[in-house]
């Protein structure tokens, strides 16, 4: 698996062509939430005063996803900004702050940020969420923020979004321990497929 990132910091990421130019820096990721998959990002200017570009990149013109970059092969991969933002998928994929709850119909949290894998896949893993009662027991102030896998179907209103009841027990505390805790939750899943 490559290297897990939060949506949020792929904000102001540099979007660097393959020959070492940046052309742009993203202002915000785009999800097509049923798929699971990033479907672009939209776009600003470099630069302190560049405020929005009337461009965006959509996913399939994305060389790599890193920590640092997104990577393109040129210029010419950006295109005209409702290409990207105007699709049906996109106005569906809003996740921020939607109660998250088990397939069992426990409400388990609210969603903090979106983890995507990085490198070629543009797939979401999971969600960083607020943990409710449900999945933290102890006093208000004690709850935690925790990360938790998504399932590979995924149901998302705009208001709540719906994960496995057993992923709730694949939850990790940061990024680098939810890495392996999807590794074991895919794992689970396709054992109890065969």
């Amino acid at each position: 698996m490559n290297e897990l990132l939060a949506a949020r910091s792929l904000t102001t990421l540099p979007v660097v062509t393959l020959g070492g130019e940046a052309v742009a820096q993203v202002k915000d990721t785009v999800f097509d939430a049923a798929a699971g998959r990033i479907t672009g990002f939209t776009l600003s200017g470099r630069g302190l005063l560049s405020g929005p570009l009337k461009q965006s990149l959509p996913w399939s013109t994305v060389h790599a996803l890193g920590p640092h970059a997104v990577m393109i092969r040129d210029a010419l991969a950006l295109q005209d900004t409702s290409v990207v933002v105007a699709r049906r998928e996109a106005q569906q994929g809003r996740v921020l702050h939607a109660k998250v709850l088990t397939d069992e119909g426990a409400e388990v949290g609210t969603v903090l940020d979106v983890i995507v894998e990085g490198g070629t896949s543009g797939r979401v893993v999971g969600f960083r969420i607020a943990a409710g009662k449900a999945l933290v027991q102890g006093s208000r102030r004690r709850r935690h923020r925790v990360y938790v896998p998504r399932g590979e179907t995924l149901a998302v209103s705009g208001r709540a979004l719906v994960i496995p009841a057993d992923a709730t027990r694949y939850v990790a505390d940061d990024l680098p321990a939810f890495a392996s805790r999807v590794g074991a939750f895919r794992a689970g899943r396709e054992g109890t497929a065969s």
